[in-house]
């Protein structure tokens, strides 16, 4: 969960916010591009596109609005739009031969050119609303460590606590989130477990 601050700081053209949108959801962004595309550079260059799009559209946020969401979608987006052309240069023009995973599928409604309600969007509120609910002292350690991207050691010297109980809480937490995101997304396995990294 990006801070509004931040994504203030992004719509008013702030580099450092832009920076930082991109350190806390490069890794997660990576690990989700895979599960379209294996080639290491054709990601990266995926990734890059992204943001820099989203620099250029970056007056239209709505700093009440998740733009974690919206970057998902963007990068989904750029990899099926991928996917497509590199089937049509093949010279192959049936689209349906080409083979896709099954988490692919679920997002296969794109190439049809239907708006739906993304599963990222649909992930990424349920991940926020079962942190949320996390017992108070477990949902600190873990937005500070997890969300925030401080370091365990400074975090637990902050709070007072041992680096073993942040480590304690920071695991319960993970293993209560994926459990509930498993038990609503049971075919969203490698998106679900990415996200809790």
């Amino acid at each position: 969960m990006i801070s509004i601050r931040i994504r203030s700081g992004l719509k008013n053209g702030n580099p450092e916010a832009f920076r930082e949108v991109f350190r806390l959801l490069y890794p997660r962004l990576k690990g989700y591009c895979k599960l379209f595309i294996s080639e290491e550079s054709i990601v990266e260059d995926i990734i890059q596109d992204t943001f820099l799009a989203l620099w250029e559209k970056r007056r239209t946020i709505d700093p009440l609005k998740s733009i974690e969401s919206l970057i998902f979608v963007m990068v989904r987006n750029r990899c099926l739009n991928y996917l497509k052309n590199r089937k049509l240069e093949s010279g192959r023009i049936d689209l349906d031969d080409l083979k896709i995973s099954e988490l692919q599928f679920l997002y296969q409604l794109d190439l049809a050119g239907k708006e739906e309600k993304s599963m990222e969007e649909m992930l990424i509120k349920s991940f926020q609303r079962e942190v949320e609910k996390l017992p108070p002292k477990m949902k600190t350690i873990f937005m500070k460590c997890k969300i925030e991207g401080r370091k365990q050691k400074e975090v637990a010297e902050e709070l007072g606590i041992s680096l073993k109980m942040v480590e304690k809480h920071i695991s319960k937490a993970k293993e209560h989130i994926k459990a509930k995101l498993l038990k609503q997304y049971p075919l969203l396995v490698a998106l679900v477990l990415m996200f809790m990294e």
